[in-house]
């Protein structure tokens, strides 16, 4: 379509010029101010016309904004929970590795220790003749066992025999009274 011909097929039917229809623009401005884009013939009402309450660029109501807020909110809060709590749970994982590491170093050093320490003869003979009792050949081994006290008897047991009837022992043992 060519720039300055009117769009509406109404204007174009009546042969309107763009010359004309500054004209009839300025006529309507000069007789009742702006032009408020009513088609003549049509009354306005004198009460305002309520205003509808949506707003914003999606055009919903309040309501509708903060219950969409409220689902994204939520959709985000779950996106991110299950990450974060893998993250620390590996973190947690990943503290408790670390200290094994740290005890099992120590233990290699406290066994490459020992390792030098069963190196020396004098030390290895030591051991073999406290923990496993050897002893070179001509020796006498002997074993010395030291008495011990006699365990005191077991006090004598109480007769059972209160006189009461046994399903009134049984409750006086569920609740824990002492007959």
């Amino acid at each position: 379509m060519p720039v300055g011909r009117a769009s509406d097929p109404r204007r174009r039917s009546q042969g309107e010029t763009p010359a004309q229809r500054r004209a009839e623009r300025a006529r309507r401005n000069a007789a009742g101010g702006k032009s408020s884009g009513k088609r003549p013939g049509r009354q306005s009402s004198s009460r305002p016309r309520p205003r509808s309450s949506t707003g914003g660029a999606f055009k919903l109501s309040s309501t509708r904004r903060a219950a969409g807020l409220a689902m994204l909110f939520c959709v985000m809060a779950l996106s991110v929970s299950v990450p974060l709590r893998t993250y620390l749970s590996q973190r947690a994982d990943l503290s408790a590795q670390e200290q094994q590491i740290a005890d099992l170093t120590q233990q290699v050093g406290d066994l490459e220790k020992r390792k030098e320490e069963l190196s020396d003869p004098a030390q290895l003979e030591a051991e073999a003749r406290a923990r496993l009792g050897y002893v070179r050949p001509g020796e006498t081994p002997y074993i010395v066992q030291v008495p011990t006290a006699p365990a005191p008897p077991p006090p004598p047991a109480e007769s059972a025999d209160d006189g009461l009837p046994w399903y009134e022992e049984l409750w006086n043992s569920v609740t824990g009274k002492e007959s």
